[in-house]
């Protein structure tokens, strides 16, 4: 289904790169992610929102969850260097350039910011370098606590008029129920309308290294139609994640 689509946004939450009990890259999950990067880099241009800096640095700074703000952006200012490393080092075995670019929500709505992340952007891709967005998590506070990097990929693809976006995550899609309380709980497959039932059914569903959830996903699909761009969201448990997309 993918090959249909011109431009993609990659969103990857820190559960899918993170090692959850060592605060480790999952190095060979994401050698296997860029190899399908680099398949869909030949005939798209790509963006990848990573999450994941604040966990990777945790270490770091204590040995105990981190509690305070600016521990956690501590973390982040530590776990950033590690992240960008480890995308450059793995693309680059596929002959592919990465730059890093951090944004906060406001880059994204104040419109002089916005046009500015948005040309970058675009002089990256027509030099055919990809370009890896996070949230600037050091200087951040609101986007720390509520995990808004789902809506920032939203923004991202609204900015560059892509027309899918990717949510990596631990879970597969949304369920009738959670479950990870409901053992037959029934997946849905399709989503053409985001009313207030489908609001409803996401708001159990959370995560463990980040902060959050299927309400955050669906809040950004909701940009995403509303721009013309479509959303999947998967599970990223898989040795190639974009690659089995394609194969549904």
């Amino acid at each position: 289904m993918i090959k249909k689509f011109k431009k993609v946004v990659i969103k990857i939450g820190s559960n899918s790169i993170v090692e959850y009990k060592s605060k480790k890259i999952k190095s060979k999950w994401l050698n296997n992610l860029c190899k399908d990067i680099s398949k869909l880099h030949k005939t798209k241009k790509i963006v990848v929102v990573c999450s994941g800096a604040i966990a990777l640095g945790s270490n770091s700074i204590s040995n105990s969850t981190l509690r305070k703000l600016e521990d956690k952006q501590a973390a982040a200012s530590v776990g950033q260097i590690e992240l960008a490393h480890q995308w450059r080092s793995k693309l680059k075995k596929f002959k592919i350039n990465v730059s890093q670019i951090l944004l906060t929500l406001e880059d994204t709505e104040t419109r002089r910011r916005y046009l500015n992340a948005r040309n970058t952007i675009s002089s990256l891709q027509n030099k055919n370098i990809i370009p890896i967005i996070n949230e600037n998590d050091t200087v951040a506070t609101e986007e720390i606590k509520y995990g808004d990097n789902d809506k920032l990929a939203a923004r991202v693809a609204q900015m560059i008029g892509a027309d899918l976006l990717v949510l990596l995550s631990d879970v597969d899609g949304l369920y009738e129920d959670n479950p990870k309380k409901v053992s037959n709980a029934k997946k849905i497959s399709e989503i053409f309308n985001i009313d207030k039932k489908i609001e409803r059914l996401a708001k159990s569903q959370t995560s463990e290294l980040g902060s959050g959830g299927m309400t955050t996903k669906i809040m950004a699909a909701k940009i995403c139609s509303d721009s013309g761009c479509t959303t999947v969201i998967t599970n990223s448990n898989k040795n190639n994640p974009i690659s089995s997309i394609e194969k549904n």
